[in-house]
């Protein structure tokens, strides 16, 4: 067990702030994978796998049909998960199955949750053993009831800033940031891309004015050496379709070598 293990006392804001605290690296690592994918075994061995070869955290998505910050390698997972008749109570036993370990957020889209009830989804992640939610598609002027269901669970609704997110609207999510602050590094979907975008450090800095809380930045990071430079903005480096694909192209095996490529980069 990790020095970020889930504490059944600790609420998921403080399990994510340990996890931060305790990555004895230049940032926390979390990586990004499709709960269900390749398939529900295989889906289980890579999580343990990217826990092993160093993650702090886990994103762990739970599949939907309409994904729409998700770039082609992410989507397509969700869809070869949906077809295999992955659903959500699969996702949480996925994360009951890594929650001890480390914090676990659970990356869903806002219909899932709504079509559950905010009260009975965020119950039912928290049951699971999840730290948190991270709800690409709701806004923040309209997250306030999942804000507070997730609250009364012991979950951090973990807020999204974008390059394109007003300096009014920062304001307001710097104030109610619970957990992190996850930095969509560029506008567009989720994907691997060549370098970093050039506007990365002006978001980060504009984040850090408004909230004292971690920021820790996804979208478009693949490499060893864009998760390095990230680190030296940013807490938190968050690692998807990469790693999405390693699971679809070798499963665990894969998995733990990519993973372990970020965590040695890394590594003060």
């Amino acid at each position: 067990m990790t020095a970020s293990a889930t504490n059944s006392r600790a609420s998921g804001a403080d399990r994510i702030a340990a996890a931060f605290a305790a990555s004895g690296k230049r940032a926390a690592l979390m990586p990004y994978l499709m709960g269900g994918h390749p398939d529900l075994d295989s889906s289980r061995a890579c999580l343990h796998a990217a826990v092993d070869a160093g993650a702090d955290l886990i994103e762990l998505g739970i599949p939907f049909s309409d994904p729409l910050a998700d770039g082609p390698v992410i989507h397509a997972a969700g869809t070869q998960a949906l077809q295999a008749g992955i659903k959500p109570a699969d996702a949480f036993a996925l994360c009951r199955a890594i929650a001890e370990r480390v914090p676990v957020l659970l990356m869903v889209y806002a219909n899932l949750v709504l079509v559950h009830g905010g009260e009975d989804f965020s119950r039912r992640a928290a049951e699971a053993g999840a730290a948190g939610l991270i709800v690409p598609d709701l806004p923040h002027e309209e997250a306030e009831t999942v804000r507070r269901a997730c609250k009364a669970a012991g979950l951090a609704l973990i807020p999204l800033v974008a390059p394109t997110t007003t300096d009014l609207l920062l304001k307001q999510i710097g104030a109610d940031a619970n957990g992190f602050v996850y930095a969509v590094s560029l506008v567009g979907t989720t994907g691997e891309r060549g370098e970093l975008p050039p506007g990365l450090a002006e978001l980060v800095g504009r984040i850090r004015a408004a909230t004292e809380m971690p920021v820790a930045v996804g979208f478009g990071i693949s490499t060893a050496e864009q998760a390095r430079a990230v680190a030296e903005l940013a807490d938190g480096v968050i690692v998807g379709s990469r790693v999405v694909r390693a699971a679809g192209e070798g499963g665990a095996a894969d998995v733990r070598e990519v993973v372990a490529d970020l965590a040695a980069a890394l590594s003060l």
